[in-house]
């Protein structure tokens, strides 16, 4: 009997996947479509642990030039041949994370921003004896790699906000081919600007780097960007034309990002689990992105290792384990009276119905606390269940591990603001666990 692929539990290397005999769910066809829908900037929305970072780096195995192309072997996209001998391989890809760019202030955030795009441009160390390029461009090159003596890169901030613009110029002659740029998490930094309250100036810099890059660059071929939020007020993407947002709310590209019901089972029937198929879709599944309904990957992953090891696993929440869910804390600390009714609703299995509005700020948030639902929405705590004729949104918690996240917040909350009436506590909480919605008369 032949061995079983391992499951890839926070692997998000594609190549790797593929040649470790780890198992795939098969997202190729995104990169057909991708081209078929071609637009110079897309921006790609989705909530966290729902396959950005393995589907970026799929794209750039796929166009980067000295790919190899038994990678994609037996993969769907490998089916159209033409299609492959013109796209594959073909094109110089830059291809960044910005996950990690955070600090305590300002200028430890953008150490971690010259080191990530630093580290990047290390991987053309070519450029440097390019004969295609001149004396100048070469000591441009120098200026984005330069390190000191204790491995910091040493770019000054100018060279930084032109950094990413610098470096397509400098591919583009050196191959005589326009480039393609891939940023992953674009929004983490502002997002910890935001929490350390430098963000003024990560908004500034985030808005220079992207103009420079995105806006009129006869270099590029196209850009692809992914994040949680859509962040748009700020002006970050000022004067861009050729944009495109792709988020949970749109059918484009809806199922290449989760699993969905079909895939699950394919990973069931393939580990011998097909038995515990409702328990995975009770606790996972639920999620709606544009008209497909998808599976929470990391979760389903995460499950189905243990399960194959211990057919006795139980199911647990194990995508809010992968951050601080700071979100939701913040969400329920500000809960007003009907908050906490909406709460309710939600924990016993009802709809809410409130208006979205994609394109906020981070400083809007603390402005009203309807804006919580929003990033609530758009970070996958919740999803839609259609629209209603007002053009609002029907709001659900997506499966059992969410709903346990916030039946556990909401625990921590009312014990620290109800404590001088512990036994309506107690009998509040666990009518959550029993989706019993009013056990007893509670005062909020």
């Amino acid at each position: 009997m032949p061995e079983k692929k391992k499951l890839p539990v926070g692997i998000d290397n594609f190549e790797k996947i593929i040649k470790n005999n780890f198992y795939y769910v098969d997202k190729t066809e995104m990169i057909h479509s991708l081209i078929q829908n071609w637009s110079e900037v897309n921006l790609i929305t989705r909530p966290r642990r729902f396959g950005k970072t393995l589907n970026m780096n799929m794209l750039q195995t796929f166009f980067e030039i000295g790919t190899d192309p038994t990678v994609f072997d037996g993969l769907k996209i490998s089916e159209d041949r033409e299609f492959c001998e013109k796209y594959m391989g073909q094109f110089p890809v830059i291809s960044i994370s910005l996950k990690n760019v955070e600090g305590m202030n300002f200028e430890s955030a953008c150490a971690a921003m010259k080191y990530a795009i630093g580290a990047e441009a290390l991987r053309f160390s070519f450029l440097e004896k390019s004969p295609e390029l001149s004396e100048t461009d070469k000591k441009m090159y120098k200026a984005l790699t330069m390190v000191s003596n204790i491995g910091d890169f040493q770019m000054s901030y100018s060279a930084m906000e032109k950094s990413l613009l610098t470096l397509s110029s400098l591919l583009c002659r050196h191959y005589g081919k326009k480039v393609i740029l891939l940023i992953d998490e674009y929004d983490v930094p502002l997002d910890k600007a935001f929490q350390n309250s430098y963000y003024e100036e990560m908004v500034s810099l985030i808005r220079n780097m992207f103009g420079n890059v995105l806006k009129t660059n006869s270099n590029l071929y196209f850009a692809v960007l992914t994040g949680c939020l859509r962040i748009a007020k700020e002006s970050i993407f000022t004067g861009l034309n050729n944009f495109e947002v792709l988020s949970v709310l749109d059918v484009q590209y809806d199922e290449y990002f989760g699993f969905t019901d079909t895939e699950v089972q394919d990973m069931l029937n393939y580990y011998d689990l097909s038995g515990h198929y409702t328990e995975v879709k009770e606790w996972y599944d639920g999620y709606q992105f544009g008209n497909t309904e998808v599976y929470c990957p990391w979760d389903v992953i995460c499950y189905c290792k243990k399960l194959y090891a211990d057919p006795n696993t139980k199911p647990e929440d194990y995508w809010s384990n992968t951050s601080g869910n700071a979100i939701v804390r913040r969400f329920i600390n500000r809960a007003d009276s009907q908050t906490k009714n909406d709460i309710e609703r939600l924990i016993a299995g009802e709809t809410v119905t409130k208006e979205i509005h994609q394109e906020l700020t981070y400083n809007e948030l603390d402005s009203s606390i309807e804006n919580l639902w929003n990033v609530l929405f758009t970070t996958g705590y919740l999803t839609q269940k259609g629209k209603t004729a007002e053009n609002q949104f029907r709001l659900k918690i997506p499966n059992l591990g969410v709903k346990n996240l916030f039946i556990k917040q909401i625990r921590e909350w009312f014990r620290q603001t109800s404590r001088q009436d512990g036994d309506t506590l107690n009998q509040f909480c666990n009518a959550f666990s029993e989706q019993n919605p009013a056990p007893a008369t509670v005062t909020f």
